[in-house]
């Protein structure tokens, strides 16, 4: 019988494997990363984007094509910031980093009243910045390290708060058309990257302006979708494979289906008038007992 330090181990290579794996995998099923390229990695010094270095870095050394990744860190000055912690890791790795020195903190906290939501300002400043960087040292992609769960909260954030079905692509082109940002983490669940970044003893800077705040939605959100998956275990892979998985005939977004031109003489698209699709080998088994039933 294995002893507990030996299946810690092997517990942890598990890991280790299935994050390379499902980062590899959605590298390839988007295609976010070509020969020659440049790849910016936005790092925060949260747990997600030291993962997501990490996993690049580590397959980089194993990819059968060339690319370059610089490591890129946005000092918005907040107050007690540890300015040093960064640029001493990239140090020790030996990745080429730029630190971007931009008082982003000020300007938020003198327009957005005490109390109020920070992000939206915040995020669009820091998206500005980063997109200039990136023109600034040639690069060809931006690698932000969203994760599953950060996709699926984006979902629901936009249907109850914004009334749309929408979410966080995997790939896509930056607003000012000049980018193509990418989330190699986006088949990655955020249990496994806390689990990867507690192995490899990341130095963690604690975020203390925006993911700090209490009011936020995403906050409400994402303790929603802990609920569901603790209740209902499993329930985030079926949701997020669902987001792979789209029927535009069976919603309601004229923009993507033709509705007004469906006729009887054209064929329609697998799904039929079927509204809700079980499980197939639950929907089989139910056949074979109406047929037992029937006998």
């Amino acid at each position: 019988m294995p002893s507990a330090t030996q299946k810690l181990i092997y517990d942890n290579n598990k890991l280790v494997k299935r994050l390379r794996r499902q980062t590899g995998e959605a590298i390839a099923d988007y295609d976010m990363i070509v020969e020659g390229d440049k790849i910016m990695v936005c790092l925060s010094g949260g747990k997600d984007s030291y993962t997501m270095l990490d996993l690049l870095l580590s397959l980089r050394s194993h990819a059968p094509i060339h690319f370059d990744i610089v490591a890129v860190n946005l000092d918005q000055k907040h107050p007690g910031f540890p300015e040093e912690i960064l640029p001493n890791y990239l140090k020790s790795l030996g990745v080429a980093y730029h630190i971007v020195e931009q008082d982003t903190y000020s300007i938020v906290k003198r327009v957005i009243p005490e109390g109020k939501t920070m992000c939206g300002l915040c995020s669009r400043m820091r998206r500005g910045i980063l997109y200039r960087t990136a023109k600034d040292l040639g690069a060809t992609k931006i690698a932000l390290g969203h994760h599953r769960e950060d996709i699926l909260e984006t979902f629901f954030l936009n249907m109850f708060h914004g009334g749309r079905l929408k979410a966080m692509p995997p790939k896509l082109m930056s607003d000012n058309g000049e980018h193509i940002v990418i989330r190699p983490l986006a088949y990655c669940k955020e249990k496994d990257i806390a689990a990867y970044a507690e192995i490899k003893n990341f130095p963690i800077i604690p975020c203390d302006l925006c993911g700090s705040q209490d009011n936020l939605q995403r906050q409400v959100t994402k303790r929603m979708l802990q609920d569901w998956e603790k209740k209902h275990p499993g329930r985030l892979d079926t949701m997020f494979s669902a987001l792979k998985k789209i029927s535009p005939s069976h919603l309601l977004d004229s923009s993507l289906y033709d509705f007004k031109n469906l006729s009887k003489d054209i064929p329609e698209e697998a799904g039929g008038d079927t509204a809700f699709d079980p499980d197939p080998l639950l929907n089989q088994t139910t056949v074979s007992q109406v047929i037992e039933l029937k006998r």
